[in-house]
């Protein structure tokens, strides 16, 4: 008799199933992501502060960021910013060094989960232009976080992160980490702000 397969599922607070393995837009939700991104800690816990810096206040930080860099952005792309990490609602956050490690495979169910993350709100694949403003918005908040929040001096952060550029204004105030449930509800607003901006399909 051969064993069982292995769970490959995730039950959310809200009653869904979500396979991590074959992942359907219909079992994502934007309470479940909140939920979890507002209780993952971004650098494994290790930052300043009586709070974690959740992963959720990460998401808009990158999203503030973005809309600094490039003024004028679409509901669209700002929307793509700020679920950039949404996979790690089921997966976690896990440091670079990790990630690197494990190899692809780690990878691969992160991709598989943003597709179906993506489909189940209705944005596209993002272009080149857009998936270079992401990765350069998170290298922003990733320098500025290890230095104010992970106990990174200025030379370490940058030789790991690149030479270091200004925050946005608007920002700087994203690095003060929040209690879960501030961060939750903040994340919660600023998706359903651009989801409502969207133009109708």
């Amino acid at each position: 008799m051969n064993p069982p397969m292995p769970r490959a599922w995730q039950r959310m607070l809200s009653g869904r199933r979500l396979d991590l393995l074959d992942p359907s837009p219909e079992d994502i939700a934007i309470a479940d992501i909140a939920h979890g991104l507002a209780r993952v800690a971004r650098w494994n816990g290790q930052t300043a502060g009586p709070h974690v810096f959740s992963v959720a206040q990460h998401s808009l930080l990158v999203e503030a960021i973005g809309a600094g860099l490039t003024p004028g952005l679409r509901p669209a792309t700002r929307l793509e910013l700020l679920l950039h990490d949404a996979p790690e609602y089921v997966i976690g956050d896990l440091i670079s060094p990790f990630k690197a490690a494990i190899g692809d495979s780690y990878k691969a169910v992160e991709r598989r989960l943003l597709a179906a993350i993506r489909a189940r709100f209705g944005l596209p694949e993002p272009h080149l232009d857009e998936a270079r403003l992401i990765k350069r918005a998170d290298g922003i908040a990733a320098h500025w976080e290890a230095i104010r929040l992970a106990g990174f001096d200025p030379g370490e952060a940058a030789a790991i992160f690149g030479a270091p550029e200004p925050l946005p204004g608007e920002a700087a105030p994203l690095l003060m980490p929040w209690p879960a449930e501030v961060a939750q509800a903040r994340f919660l607003a600023r998706f359903d702000t651009l989801a409502h901006a969207l133009p109708e399909a």
